[in-house]
């Protein structure tokens, strides 16, 4: 929890008012744009109509555009949406998403056309890009061709410094030419709820040509907002794993799309009550150089927020500056304010827009707090007494504009309110400075050549850097060095590169969610490759460019080793992405955001031109370098491989010899790969480790596993059904070995899947046989069956009747993950009953499906259809 901290605090449930407005140039002298909307009620409730902002392809028509002459209350409006419509009538239109030129004479905005009644989704009209000209009193679609403009569900437009515009788009231009590189048929990806499509930045020139995807969340990208400095400011929805720190965070990018990193709010999501997960929305610009945020959870009845401004320069979340010291963050404009259905004597903001006239003053969409008498259905004004009587409940707001005044603790009418009607959004037609243009990121040498392939490269200085900790076994320059440390001591083996696979919606894939298998969190997962760890914990790999991307370390297993990595990263073709080291989830400390990470614990080599300390000396360092570093300028940056290949490159065996070299490589199965031909001989940056369970980890079991001597006879027979099955070899019932049941068909308790899944990875009962059939074991409770009185209920002999209860049989496999499925891999390896029964090829087939979710398939396209 972290405190919200006020700089105003109301008590009347209004500001001071004023009319005095002739001495302010700003207000009288400057246009006011803004969208009034009605409000929806539900027809069989009468109850306000949720917005949900995890949707922003929602549609709630009747909004249209307005221009005010000046911030004057007594000033003249005009409709804009509507006069541009002579076909449909205006009420139908939604509007929404403002955004002001540097010049202050033109407005971008995101508008949709009515429902057509009858029409499919995929017939039903998109969300585009408006702009309005106030000098031609011209409207027009940015994108002209109604074929480009139907591609994608285009919102939040905003102008870049050179005049080109980035919006938040369905579009996924990037992403679906990487799907078709898959082999898979271009679709718009859900999000990881699969409840909308992804939203994610594009940039397109001011006529609509050019467009191109800049980010590449698998969840919602929005709100994007021009920094002085040049960067794109945005709120990135993590949502990867679904785990219960996911939220709307601050993050920037360049308008490349590179150097991609986060900066706020991801362990700040928690209100000051701490009963109310809120999301950091829809950035702005502020006179302090701050940015101004709206605090909110996606689902609201009321339209409030929470509007604070965030120190996005000095902290990295509420409580924790950038160096790492306390503080906090952020500042409420109004301390107490109502939102998310919470009454408040200060009333409730709706949209919130600074005047950036050097006055610190806001145009405002409020309400005043009001309440309906439960017996009479009157609506009055909140006093703290009606508050904390039963005799009222909230009323619908009626959200006018107003112009804010904290320093003068003044609020002024721009826009009375309307009983109905919500007034949102309005900002002032104002000149501001243009931001600092910055230019396309441009890459040399094989940085470039890797981009023509497209790749970009990782590039982590040690694993073994954790949070700015040497965890390394002794330190890292020990473990780095083979002398001291023997190569099969060091823990980190090998980096593996997953992908997260794009979710179809029902139109494209109706699957049921029992493709997903034991868990939905991970949803279906790819591997992109694997790449040695050099002795220091380094990496340096290229990696496919324009997809999102998690790493896992692994033991000399291939078992990953700690908790799994859940945020996605990016790079763009060409682009270097710098890592210190890892992340531990369960620290406070911050972790993703470059100058809010602690300094790197490895400084690298200690000379040029010398290799590391008894090492081969033909890897010659440049000071600071890392191992990876040094070993791709001298032999190309490594890039990844569908195979666990271990290959001793470092020890200079003058000193020690050299460690056995070993690999784990699919060829080396006797069931189906989970690659394809063609990468199997020549990896590239579309290929891709796809392993499904029927397909690839179910084979297993029934795999022939026969001993022969040398005359051919048969001397034992590991293969796994021989044993761990429900019949013998007469065909009679038996108990399965260790009640694991690993032959086909389908579960009785789900028959999408294969009994043996859920044997492996859903408890079950003990069973035994009974008259030639499987029973569960009962086992008497310890307690009896008794009355409501807590007797004992007594049978036809009067004696008490007992309880019998089932013994539990634990799964033996987890979708956590390798490690924490020992009781199934240990019997496998060295020491355990079952050794030598699998082999290591096999071994790293189970552990890196287990490490990536154990999932009953990992194509879409090859679950069943419903």
């Amino acid at each position: 929890m972290f405190p919200i901290l006020g700089a105003v605090v109301l008590s009347t449930g209004c500001l001071s008012s004023s009319e005095s407005q002739q001495a302010d140039p700003v207000v009288v002298e400057n246009p006011v744009i803004f969208i009034k909307r009605p409000l929806m009620f539900d027809e069989n409730t009468g109850a306000l109509v949720e917005d949900n902002l995890a949707d922003p392809s929602a549609f709630r028509p009747g909004a249209r555009l307005f221009l005010k002459k000046s911030a004057s209350a007594d000033s003249t409006i005009k409709d804009i949406s509507s006069s541009a419509f002579s076909a449909a009538p205006a009420s139908g239109y939604d509007v929404k998403d403002l955004h002001v030129s540097h010049d202050g004479r033109r407005v971008l905005f995101a508008m949709r056309a009515p429902e057509i009644e009858g029409a499919d989704d995929d017939e039903q009209p998109t969300w585009n890009i408006w702009e309005y000209d106030l000098d031609s009193a011209a409207l027009s679609r940015v994108i002209d061709s109604d074929v480009i403009a139907k591609a994608g569900q285009d919102i939040a437009p905003a102008y870049l410094p050179d005049g080109r515009i980035v919006f938040s788009s369905t579009r996924q231009r990037a992403s679906k030419a990487i799907l078709l590189d898959e082999g898979k048929p271009q679709f718009t990806a859900q999000d990881e709820e699969g409840d909308s499509p992804a939203f994610v930045l594009h940039v397109m020139d001011d006529d609509g040509g050019n467009i191109e995807q800049i980010t590449f969340n698998q969840s919602h990208d929005l709100d994007p907002l021009v920094a002085e400095d040049g960067k794109i400011l945005f709120s990135r929805w993590d949502n990867a794993g679904q785990t219960r720190n996911n939220g709307v965070n601050l993050y920037s990018v360049n308008p490349d799309g590179t150097e991609l990193g986060y900066l706020y709010g991801r362990h700040s999501h928690d209100t000051s009550s701490g009963s109310l997960v809120v999301h950091y929305l829809n950035p702005q610009k502020t006179d302090s150089g701050s940015v101004l945020a709206q605090l909110r959870p996606f689902e609201s009845a009321d339209y409030a927020s929470y509007p604070v401004e965030v120190s996005v320069a000095q902290y990295v979340e509420a409580d924790l500056r950038v160096d790492g010291a306390p503080g906090s963050g952020q500042r409420a404009l109004v301390t107490g304010a109502g939102f998310a259905g919470e009454v408040s004597l200060n009333g409730s903001f709706g949209a919130v827009s600074p005047l950036l006239d050097g006055t610190g003053r806001y145009l405002v969409s409020w309400t005043p707090c009001r309440l309906r008498e439960t017996a009479g259905n009157r609506i009055v004004n909140c006093t703290q007494e009606r508050l904390n009587s039963e005799n009222y409940e909230p009323a619908e707001p009626v959200y006018g504009l107003w112009l804010f005044d904290i320093a003068a603790g003044t609020q002024r009418p721009v826009v009375e309110p309307v009983e109905g009607e919500q007034f949102d959004e309005a900002v002032l037609m104002r000149e501001r400075p243009l931001e600092t243009f910055i230019p396309e990121s441009q890459f040399p040498g094989e940085e470039a050549t890797l981009a023509d392939s497209g790749y970009g490269v990782l590039h982590i200085r040690s694993v073994y850097d954790v949070d700015g900790t040497d965890t390394a076994p002794g330190s890292i320059a020990a473990t780095a060095d083979p002398a001291q440390t023997d190569p099969n001591d060091r823990p980190a083996r090998f980096l593996r590169l997953e992908k997260p696979v794009s979710m179809p919606d029902d139109s494209v894939r109706d699957f049921d969610n029992s493709a997903f298998g034991r868990s939905r969190g991970q949803l279906m997962r790819e591997i992109l490759g694997y790449v040695p760890i050099e002795p220091d914990g380094s990496v340096k790999v290229a990696v496919p460019a324009n997809v999102a991307f998690a790493v896992s370390v692994l033991d000399a297993n291939g078992q990953r080793l700690g908790a799994r990595h859940q945020n996605w990263l990016t790079v763009r073709p060409g682009e270097t992405l710098e890592c210190n080291g890892c992340h531990n989830p369960n620290s406070g400390i911050s972790h993703g955001r470059a100058d809010a990470t602690p300094a790197s614990v490895w400084p690298g080599a200690a000379t040029t031109g010398l290799p590391f300390p008894n090492t081969e000396s033909s890897l010659f360092a440049d000071m600071g370098e890392t191992m990876a570093e040094a070993y791709g300028r001298i032999n190309q940056i490594r890039k990844p491989a569908p195979n666990v290949v271990y290959a001793d490159e470092w020890t200079d065996s003058a000193v020690v010899p050299k460690a056995d070299s070993f690999d784990f490589s699919y060829s080396d199965l006797q069931t189906q790969a989970p690659i394809s031909t063609s990468c199997s001989i020549e990896w590239a940056a579309n290929c891709r480790i796809v392993i499904n369970y029927e397909q690839h980890i179910h084979p297993l079991w029934d795999l022939s596993r026969e001993v022969r001597d040398s005359d051919g006879v048969v001397v034992a027979d590991y293969t796994c059904t021989g044993c761990h099955t429900d019949r013998d070899a007469a065909g009679a019932q038996q108990v399965p070995v260790a009640q694991l049941d690993l032959t086909d068909g389908p579960s009785p308790d789900e028959p999408d899947h294969l009994k043996a899944y859920r044997e492996l990875l859903f408890p079950d009962n003990q069973q035994e046989l009974s008259g030639g059939a499987l029973i569960d074991v009962l086992v008497d409770s310890g307690d009896v069956l008794r009355d409501d009185e807590g007797n004992p209920i007594l049978d036809a002999n009067g004696d008490p009747q007992p309880i019998f209860e089932t013994v539990p049989v634990n799964a033996s496999m987890s979708v956590n993950g390798a490690a924490a499925s020992s009781v199934f891999l240990n019997v496998f390896r060295r020491g355990g009953t079952h050794e030598g029964f699998l082999s290591p090829a096999e071994l790293r087939l189970i552990s890196e499906w287990l490490d990536i979710g154990a999932q009953y398939w990992n194509n879409p396209f090859l679950a069943p259809e419903n």
